[in-house]
Formats: structure tokens, C-alpha cells, sequence
């Protein structure tokens, strides 16, 4: 851990600093160990009104953060921030990306290949018998599911993942010592084993109803979809919807009875655009679950060498040729084919017409 991540965690505790402000602390101080100890003044300079200011003094005098910090890795709760390589690049590429959030568990490589699966809490017969199949069925598929541990569909998908040996991740809205509800404490300890548990909210925060939405864009932001399985024209899964096609994110809706309430939403979607999901099988065309298990296999029995780190570090956004890799990287043309045809295979690059290449970014940062 770096050692100015205490103040990462200390400027998340001053309710009303979000990444914005965070933002103009660092471009005006240099860094946060800086921001952190500067005089009121500076602080106003740099953006905080004085009822943030007042917040801070009182913290700084309230709160050790080397003991808080301490107490966190004791809890078996990592923190990642910004400035992390092991921040997710998913959640780093959406606007206002929260500047810290809290794990307890772990974030593999293999987490890329991942789906929400959200819906109502009070669900039906129905919606129950859909999310057991479809969660159960992707997670055997080595799908790692995402939800928000809420009753109802989301701790249904969790369960079901678990149950399934796959993977899970559960998004709260709440601090990591705050688990709610509070009868889904022993799944939230098992997700923590056989996945993760993740807050951008810091140690001690209730599960307040206004906490909730928010968290929703985090659930759809590490997802490559979302699926809603039932939900009603208010259901907080919609949010969860909404945020994933504002970030680009491909939806899912189950459809139901016209006349089913609980369907009312997930129609509206489909309405709306959102892909009917009338089968699991849409889900693994959509991620192309053969290619996935190729690259898996792949990347863990060939690993990188210099070759494909000079040609990774060449092609850019935009489509080059063979040749003119072969230029800039002095490698002969048939070994930089070579070792092309196994980048795509390792889902590294992306060949797109006429002997042209284009990196695939997702995979340069350190997913989890």
C-alpha cells in the first residue's frame, strides 16, 4: 500500500468531497498529503467552501488514519484508488469514477468477463425461477456475476453464483461494516471468499436509501452488461439500466406479462431498446463465451514476451499495418504476424481489414 493512501481515505470520509473536488485538491496542491494538512485558507483557494473546511478540521482531529488504515487491513478490506494499477479500468473510464472504494475479498483478470443481474425485491415465482437458471447456468460458464446484495433478485443471483462454484461480486451501498440487509451477513462473508465485496462509501456508513442509487453506476460500470430479470416502472434495478446505457453498456430485459406489474419495467426496456433476454444463450452469443475460454486458455499458456510488449506498446487506437509495425518495432514481417495472430487470440489486438491491427486497451490496464 502507498503511504499517502491514508489521505485518499481521509478526504472520502468529508462527506460532500467527490472526485470533482478531489480533483482541484490535487491539481492545486500536488498531492494529497499536501491538501491534507494545508490551513483553511489554502483550502478555500482550492475550492472548499468553509463548511467542508470545518468538516475536515474536525476529522483530522477525530479520526488517526494510520490506526483507521491499520483496522481496515486487520478487516481483510483492501482500498484502491486512483492512482492504483490494480484500479479497475472499467470503472476508471465512466464520468466522476470514485476516487477510492474499499474491497474485501478479490479482483481476478478473469472478473472482465462479467454480468449484473439485477430486478425487484419483491419478485415472483417467475422472476425467481429466471434468475436461478440464467445466474446459475452463466456463473458455470465462468461468468462472474455482479448484483447489489439487495433482497429479493440480487441475492438470489449471488446465491445462485456461489452455489454454481463461480464467481460473484456484490456492490453495497453502505460502508464494508455495514452489511445489509443484515440477514444477508453470512452470503456477503461467502462472496467475500469466492469473489468480492466493494464500497465506494467508507467504513461506518449506514445503508441510508439515498446511498443506493449511486452505487448503481458502479454495478453497470464493471459489468459488460446488464441483465434486469423483474422490475417494476420504479424499480431501483432501472437505475441500474439507465447508468449502463449512459456508459455505452448493452442491456437486457426479461420480458413478462403485459399485465404483470413486475414486468411493467423490464417491457419498457425492451421498448425502450434493451434486448429481450428469452434465453441464456443470448447472453453467451452476446459475450461470446467460445472466444472467452480460447483467450483464457491462451493467456495462461502463453505468456508475454518482448515481441508482443514492442507491438503492443506500437499499435495504437487507429488501424496500422503489418508493415509499418514491422517499421517501427524493427521486427521482421513474419514474426510480427506471428505474434499478431497470437495477440488476437490472447484478445491483446484486434484485426480489422487489409493486414490492419488496433489494440484492444481494456486489456493493457490491470482489470482487478
Amino acid at each position: 500500500m502507498k503511504k499517502d493512501t491514508k489521505y485518499w481515505v481521509g478526504f472520502n470520509l468529508v462527506k460532500g468531497i467527490g472526485p470533482v473536488r478531489l480533483e482541484r485538491l490535487l491539481a492545486y496542491f500536488g498531492s494529497l498529503h499536501e491538501a491534507w494538512w494545508s490551513q483553511p485558507y489554502h483550502l478555500a483557494a482550492a475550492g472548499l467552501n468553509a463548511k467542508l473546511c470545518q468538516q475536515l478540521a474536525q476529522i483530522r482531529k477525530e479520526v488517526c488514519l494510520d490506526e483507521l488504515v491499520e483496522d481496515l487491513m486487520a478487516a481483510g478490506i483492501k482500498i484502491l484508488t486512483w492512482d492504483d494499477p490494480a484500479y479497475p479500468e472499467r470503472l476508471r473510464q465512466i464520468d466522476q469514477s470514485p476516487f477510492v472504494f474499499y474491497l474485501k475479498g478479490n479482483l481476478i483478470e478473469e472478473d472482465i468477463w462479467s454480468v449484473a443481474v439485477v430486478g425487484t425485491r419483491r419478485f415472483s415465482a417467475y422472476g425467481r425461477q429466471v434468475t436461478e437458471q440464467l445466474t446459475r447456468t452463466l456463473a458455470e460458464q465462468g461468468i462472474t456475476i455482479i448484483s447489489g446484495l439487495a433482497r429479493g433478485i440480487d441475492g438470489i443471483a449471488h446465491k445462485q453464483a456461489l452455489d454454481a462454484g463461480g464467481r460473484t461480486l456484490a456492490v453495497l451501498g453502505s460502508g464494508l461494516d455495514q452489511i445489509y440487509p443484515p440477514e444477508h451477513r453470512g452470503l456477503a462473508e461467502r462472496i467475500s471468499r469466492q469473489g468480492g465485496l466493494i464500497s465506494d462509501y467508507p467504513p461506518g456508513t449506514p445503508p441510508d436509501g439515498s446511498n443506493f442509487p449511486p452505487r448503481n453506476r458502479i454495478i453497470s460500470a464493471l459489468s459488460k452488461a446488464v441483465l434486469v430479470i423483474e422490475a417494476g416502472q420504479k424499480s431501483g434495478a432501472l437505475i441500474t439500466a439507465n447508468y449502463a446505457a449512459d456508459q455505452g453498456k448493452d442491456v437486457f430485459a426479461v420480458p413478462g406479462k403485459i399485465t404483470a406489474p413486475l414486468s411493467r419495467g423490464t417491457n419498457k426496456l425492451i421498448k425502450l431498446g434493451a434486448h429481450p433476454l428469452l434465453e441464456v444463450q443470448d447472453v453467451l452469443d452476446f459475450l461470446n463465451m467460445k472466444l472467452v475460454a480460447r483467450q483464457q486458455v491462451i493467456r495462461k499458456t502463453l505468456p508475454g514476451d518482448p515481441k508482443e510488449a514492442a507491438l503492443y506498446n506500437a499499435v495504437g487506437d487507429e488501424p496500422l499495418h503489418v508493415d509499418e509495425l514491422s517499421n517501427l518495432t524493427k521486427l521482421p514481417i513474419e514474426e510480427v504476424t506471428a505474434t499478431l495472430a497470437v495477440m488476437e487470440l490472447k484478445g491483446m489486438v484486434r484485426k480489422t481489414f487489409g493486414m490492419k491491427y488496433i489494440a484492444v486497451r481494456e486489456r493493457k490496464a490491470a482489470y482487478y
